[in-house]
């Protein structure tokens, strides 16, 4: 069968897998509410496209942190991806580096910072998780930095896992072979079976629940690399983000895996985005599968997007050539919406490209 949109993927991955691994990824928290939200919030954002424009010449390219990228479309951290395929984040690292974006590597990667920076060049972030022990934060902030990363991805949502049950009812745990390799030597690589989910297991014994912004602070003081916040979802916190130092905003609910019923990313951004009143980039994570979502985020004012699970089920299916054919197809989507909707650069896309929910039960903004 041929392959036509990224979510296609998402079933052919669900055949192939293990269920306890398929279950994993696909997963959300508890009812699953935000985990759909995050979809169906995008298909309530209307297009207001501009007509008669010359749209001969498209140019996607764009400058983060001062990085310049093909397209503003990144990818996620998203863990243990050898589950998925044995070349698992190997592959992943490959296929961003030829598509000229930037691949995040989660901390709980089933390959380590030195094994990615090996497969080539190319712009890569490192996603933290802050261990409670934090000599292991800092020997793995400082392994990071010498194997050529560029910035630091911290997720601040993850105090706990989520409550995840398609985990418990799998007694989810990291397959035998496998590890988490970047702390394979500080015997934190192995995850034990429980009798919940083997992860939020390993979470509550290792991740620390004091975390909090003096940290941002102190993870400035180890590293030159910028620190992205991952997982804001309000004003408040943007300018909390903003005050202490944050070089950008990634606008995540994990991918509806914490705490659910939290409105969905692309709910959230625009008030993120207002809060950061231009200070540091805001960027969107959660629900990208089409490339007119690209260009709704945009125009709200995100100024790139991540995608974690169109990633690992690509990967599943078709390894490196997956993850490579899922950046074409919504680089190539995203090309076409922009071209439909008269927007010849990333600066042409405006707020006045789309209509919201809030736009048509609020007051409709003066367009003029």
């Amino acid at each position: 069968m041929e392959i036509t949109n990224v979510t296609e993927y998402q079933a052919i991955a669900k055949q192939k897998l293990p269920k306890m691994i398929y279950d994993y990824y696909a997963s959300g928290a508890e009812d699953e509410w935000t985990l759909q939200e995050n979809r169906e919030a995008f298909a309530r954002i209307l297009f207001r496209p501009r007509i008669l424009i010359d749209v001969s010449k498209i140019d996607m390219t764009t400058t983060i942190l001062g990085f310049k990228l093909s397209m503003p479309i990144m990818i996620s951290p998203t863990a243990m991806q050898k589950m998925a395929h044995p070349d698992g984040e190997y592959a992943t690292a490959r296929a961003a580096s030829a598509a000229g974006t930037i691949m995040t590597l989660s901390s709980w990667a089933t390959s380590s910072v030195e094994e990615v920076a090996s497969t080539g060049p190319g712009i890569r972030f490192f996603q933290l998780y802050v261990y409670k022990d934090r000599r292991v934060v800092e020997q793995l902030v400082r392994r990071a930095e010498k194997a050529g990363f560029k910035a630091i991805a911290l997720t601040v949502d993850t105090p706990r896992l989520g409550r995840r049950e398609a985990d418990i009812k799998n007694r989810f745990v990291l397959p035998q072979n496998l590890t988490l390799k970047n702390f394979e030597g500080l015997d934190l690589g192995k995850m034990d079976q429980a009798n919940d989910s083997g992860l939020a297991s390993y979470v509550a014994g290792q991740i620390d629940r004091t975390l909090s912004w003096k940290d941002v602070k102190w993870l400035q003081s180890i590293t030159t690399m910028p620190i992205l916040v991952k997982g804001v979802i309000t004003a408040e916190d943007s300018r909390l983000a903003v005050e202490n130092g944050a070089a950008g905003i990634i606008v995540s609910n994990h991918g509806a895996r914490q705490l659910d019923y939290v409105p969905a990313t692309i709910s959230a951004l625009e008030e993120v985005v207002k809060a950061a009143r231009g200070q540091i980039p805001v960027f969107l994570d959660g629900g990208v599968r089409r490339g007119t979502d690209v260009f709704k985020a945009l125009a709200l004012g995100a100024a790139g997007v991540f995608i974690g699970r169109p990633v690992v089920f690509s990967l599943a299916v078709a390894g490196e050539a997956g993850v490579s054919n899922v950046l074409k197809m919504l680089r190539d989507e995203f090309e076409l919406t922009m071209a439909l909707s008269g927007c010849n650069s990333l600066a042409d896309i405006t707020r006045n490209h789309v209509v919201t929910e809030a736009d048509k039960f609020g007051v409709m903004p003066s367009r003029l």
